[in-house]
């Protein structure tokens, strides 16, 4: 057998690649990757051994220097052939397969005390920050991602016989010289390793995903992690504060416990300590921040903040009991160290204040509709929450204050406050939202009347009070949607407040100008994402019913807090498919807005199809985005078109998704726009497909895949398709330019939708 040589660094073999051969290293050292660890190989060893019963493999192999390669057709005729003939070549492959469990193992058992340990100093870590800034006085923050994490249990872990059991049948089988052995145990041994092998492998990758998560919170290139937690702390406390010799030290141990952490980005990790140490060598020549914040300037630049509480009370004119009871559950949380803690009295305190916090804002925002001079400090209450200069934090205060009449919001472009929302439906110009239930305003009015609350007259009144329209956005969708965009329902509280602020407030602003950017963005790479079909009719010039797209932008409303998530909340208004959908995210947004927007965007595609679709919308026999997206999931595990790995990993994204098929379509939409667009492919071949054929790329970007073999059969398909549409356009187009009329501005923006 020919013997090639191959330079260090070489991908030998990709994950998932189709075995075809067994290679044997003749010379040199072989790294193998996979998710959660990596192992050598060397002289005598054959790659892919332990992979043999699934035909593709679980691993990639790159050479750790040069290598020789000796390669040997495979199939399972010829490797049974190997077993039975070839005594030196199968010692190989028996002897590789037990020392390649053995190191698989090990990575495995490495892995777990990893995991156990990562946990546990992350938790330790935030215990100590908690401690830190109840001592100084300051208010602690939480992190979004800390309400899911908990300790890892595995639902399908290794068995713990396996170790010792592979270790003595080791030694069983070496006893005896391969030729002794009888081929078909052989081949059994070989097909029963494999099947472990892979479990550890799978269980393996979940534990590498863990660890990721964790590593994700320390550092992330959002901020929202424990290392802006730390250093933000540091910053408040000066360098010659008691604990800063010991809050630098904390720092210095995250840092090396990122530094050996597979996932962490190397390029973000080197500039956040770059700023990290410039930042802390100029420390000593600065003063230490105030532990609210508070700036003599921005206090001045802000007069009329002082007393805010106060002057919300006596605008909405709420009773004395009422505004004593607000007044003091405000002072109560202001004085709390830990505004997220999870103990009753926290949790009964924010439920309260949440409680009040509405009845007070729906009789002030009922008393503006006629305020021709709203004070700026209500403007503040209307459009960020804010209650308290204290508890928002003095700088804080007066940034809120120096925007709020600026707010770089857009209706014209479909981009709101909550504020101008609100107004829309007291004017008429926009319905109100559905409620929780799915239940639109003209529906429950029906209701109240059928249910005997109202009569048929009072029915007719309130379908046009515009009044209760605005009562039924407050008391519904408001309520409901600022708790799900501020992402932590847990520690939910609707008070702005400096301790929900984790990174600047005028970096997090949403604006209409950024929301515009982020949905070009998206519809560079999905550019049918707001299309929807409808039907136009010309009979004057001979068109009977041709089907044309129509684009149509969401409105997105901007809630009044500081918060992490967007919702979804309606893809149409009433029953109308030309209305525009509902989508609604935090006005001060602490993650990134493209991501956030593509998420929703995946959301919208999947309730857009379930409407079109109705009760067929999972009925595989009409296809459809859902129909074939449901049956791909449901029946992955019999698909014979996916390799081992590709159901491994669609098991754990299913048990991530909380087994909820539109949460999994989610998760490889953003994927498709984000990665796959950008030409690193995320998804495997199935999912791939069924996104290529109802969420198209963009003509450059396809002109751009055109030579990539991953999308070449489903773009030849859709090729196909698109050009017959194109030709039936160009034959109408013809038609009419025969009877000499002009072609209707819907059937020439169709054509050039057919173009895109």
């Amino acid at each position: 057998m020919a013997v090639k040589e191959f330079p260090a660094g070489t991908t030998l073999v990709q994950s998932e690649q189709a075995i075809t051969a067994l290679h044997v290293i003749a010379k040199g050292t072989v790294r193998a990757t996979y998710p959660g660890g990596e192992y050598y190989l060397g002289k005598g060893d054959v790659i892919g051994v332990c992979e043999l019963h699934f035909g593709s493999y679980l691993v990639t192999y790159h050479a750790e220097e040069a290598v020789s390669i000796a390669s040997y057709p495979y199939s399972k005729t010829q490797l049974a052939n190997i077993m039975r003939s070839n005594t030196e070549m199968a010692d190989l492959i028996i002897t590789s397969m037990f020392k390649q469990i053995r190191e698989i193992l090990d990575q495995y058992e490495l892995a777990c005390f990893d995991c156990d340990n990562f946990y546990h100093y992350l938790m330790d870590s935030y215990s100590e920050y908690l401690s830190f800034c109840k001592k100084h006085g300051i208010s602690a923050r939480t992190l979004p991602a800390m309400e899911t994490l908990t300790e890892l249990v595995l639902e399908e872990d290794v068995s713990a016989w396996m170790n010792g059991y592979y270790s003595q049948l080791c030694k069983l089988v070496t006893r005896t010289p391969v030729k002794g052995q009888d081929p078909d145990f052989l081949l059994g041994l070989l097909s029963k390793a494999s099947q472990d092998i892979q479990l550890v492998f799978s269980v393996c990758r979940v534990l590498y995903d863990y660890k990721s998560e964790i590593t994700n919170l320390l550092m992330s290139e959002n901020r929202l992690d424990f290392f802006d937690l730390y250093t933000s702390l540091l910053y408040k406390v000066g360098s010659h504060a008691d604990d800063s010799t010991s809050i630098i030290a904390a720092v210095s141990k995250m840092m090396i416990q990122l530094e050996s952490q597979p996932s962490i980005d190397k390029e973000m990790y080197t500039q956040r300590i770059g700023e990290y140490r410039e930042r802390l060598s100029t420390l000593d020549q600065q003063p230490a921040e105030s532990p609210d914040g508070t700036t003599k300037p921005a206090a001045d630049s802000a007069p009329d903040i002082n007393g805010s509480l106060e002057t919300i009370l006596a605008y909405a004119k709420v009773d004395e009991e009422t505004a004593n009871a607000f007044r003091s559950a405000i002072q109560q949380y202001s004085k709390l160290s830990d505004k997220n803690n999870s103990d009753d009295s926290s949790r009964k305190l924010r439920l309260n204040i949440t409680k009040l916090f509405y009845q007070i804002y729906e009789k002030a925002f009922m008393k503006s509709l006629n305020d021709f001079d709203i004070p700026k400090v209500l403007k503040m209450f209307f459009n960020f929450g804010y209650v308290d200069e204290h508890l928002a934090g003095m700088e804080n205060a007066a940034y809120l204050y120096s925007i709020v009449d600026k707010l770089p919001t857009d209706p014209t472009r479909k981009v709101y406050t909550i504020y101008e929302w609100l107004h829309a439906i007291h004017d008429g110009k926009k319905a109100p939202s559905r409620n929780e239930f799915d239940t639109d305003y003209q529906a429950y009015v029906h209701e109240q009347k059928i249910s005997g609350k109202i009569t048929a007259a009072d029915e007719a009144t309130m379908l046009k009070d515009t009044n209760k329209q605005v009562l039924f956005e407050l008391q519904n969708m408001f309520q409901t949607v600022n708790k799900i965009t501020f992402g932590r329902i847990s520690s939910f509280c609707p008070v702005f407040s400096e301790h929900n602020v984790l990174k600047e407030l005028d970096k997090a602003l949403v604006s209409a100008d950024n929301v515009e950017a982020a949905f070009k963005n998206i519809r560079s790479v999905d550019f049918s994402a707001y299309y929807r079909e409808v039907i136009y009719t010309n009979p004057a010039l001979g068109i009977g019913k041709e089907y044309v797209n129509v684009e149509i932008l969401p409105d997105l409303i901007l809630m009044p807090n500081v918060g992490v998530r967007g919702v979804m909340w309606q893809e149409i208004e009433g029953r109308k498919r030309t209305t525009p959908s509902r989508m609604m995210i935090s006005l001060f947004q602490m993650e990134d807005l493209t991501n956030i927007l593509v998420r929703l965007t995946g959301d919208y595609r999947w309730e857009m199809c379930k409407r079109i679709q109705g009760a067929r919308w999972n009925d595989i026999s009409e296809a459809s985005l859902t129909s074939e997206y449901f049956d791909y999931i449901q029946f992955y595990k019999k698909n014979r078109d996916l390799s081992a790995d590709a159901k491994d990993k669609i098991k754990l994204n299913m048990q991530k998704a909380k087994n909820s098929f539109k949460e999994m379509f989610i998760r490889d939409y953003e994927s498709w726009v984000l990665y796959e667009g950008a030409g690193s492919p995320r998804l495997n071949k199935i999912a791939r497909a069924i996104l290529f054929t109802y969420c198209p790329f963009s003509k450059e970007i396809r002109d751009k895949l055109k030579m990539n073999p991953l999308y070449k059969e489903t773009m030849e398909r859709y090729d196909i398709k698109l050009g017959q549409r194109i030709h039936h356009y160009n034959n109408l187009f013809q038609k009419l330019k025969n009877i000499g009329a002009e072609i209707p501005p819907e059937i020439q923006a169709q054509r050039d939708y057919l173009g895109y």
